[in-house]
């Protein structure tokens, strides 16, 4: 986050936003500095590839299921933008920790302890470890000491659009994105890495919202997309998961799809359709 804030001094904060005579690296300007900057990055990532998301990749005529709310999709984006600055509070205290040098992020390549292959190697790492902390993250907050006052909220939306991916309780939202802050403060990250991975991250939490269920057959049992997130909003527990279904498979919380098996919210709007407005004859969904 340095080189964000950064850059921010250089183009902007330091001639136009601040007095001269204050310091670049005094401790509450980069406070005040990565609050704002923060809360505008969060806001142009979810609102920009939120909006791109809900108007060329979500199927609106998924707003017709029974399940799909009442202005929900305004709803799903009050509750974001009302949560988003609380949940900047802790984040700031942690990138105000890197921006200070607490932790292993570096500069350059050749700092890398191994490289090349080791900037590609924590990528994967970061991946895999990150999915671990928020499996066992979003699992405990379905625990029923945490679920009604944390993350309930979260599963009012049952059938998501791209614009629930960020309408989170606070304490929610910041507890499931702890796992990518606290990595770098353990292995070494390359800094542009690191900031592309928080774009990739945010980007990804929308699409496993945003009701396209296509992935190649040979990865549909590995990679966790949307369709397996959706059954997680519909039927509560399973798939926790958030880039792979490895850690739902060893905690025994993994339920393949019901898109994959013809019985998705898709699927649901099919027989909806074929049936007129009655409900299908046999009908088990457990989202009614």
């Amino acid at each position: 986050m340095d080189l964000v804030l950064e850059a921010a001094d250089h183009h902007l904060l330091t001639p136009y936003v601040y007095p001269k005579g204050w310091p670049e690296d005094e401790p509450f300007r980069q406070l005040l500095s990565l609050f704002a900057i923060t809360n505008l990055g969060a806001l142009a990532l979810y609102l920009l590839f939120g909006t791109l998301s809900y108007y060329f990749i979500f199927d609106h005529e998924l707003k017709k299921h029974p399940q799909f709310l009442e202005n929900q999709v305004q709803r799903e984006i009050i509750y974001a933008l009302r949560s988003l600055p609380w949940i900047s509070v802790p984040t700031v205290a942690l990138f105000f920790a890197e921006v200070r040098g607490y932790s292993k992020l570096y500069d350059n390549i050749e700092d890398s302890p191994y490289g090349w292959p080791g900037v590609f190697l924590s990528m994967l790492s970061f991946l895999f470890f990150t999915d671990m902390g928020i499996y066992w993250i979003h699992r405990g907050l379905h625990h029923r000491l945490f679920y009604k006052r944390f993350h309930k909220p979260h599963h009012l939306w049952k059938i998501a659009t791209p614009f629930a991916s960020h309408a989170f309780h606070p304490v929610d939202g910041f507890m499931q994105s702890l796992p990518y802050h606290i990595y770098p403060f353990l292995f070494p990250l390359h800094k542009i890495t690191y900031l592309g991975l928080y774009i990739f991250v945010n980007v990804w939490t929308i699409s496993i919202h945003d009701g396209d269920y296509r992935v190649p057959r040979l990865l549909q049992h590995i990679i966790n997309g949307s369709a397996h997130h959706t059954d997680h909003h519909l039927y509560f527990d399973y798939n926790y998961g958030q880039y792979f279904t490895l850690w739902d498979k060893i905690g025994g919380s993994y339920k393949s799809p019901s898109a994959f098996e013809g019985k998705g919210p898709h699927d649901y709007m099919r027989k909806l359709r074929e049936n007129g407005s009655a409900c299908p004859n046999g009908d088990t969904d457990k989202t009614k």
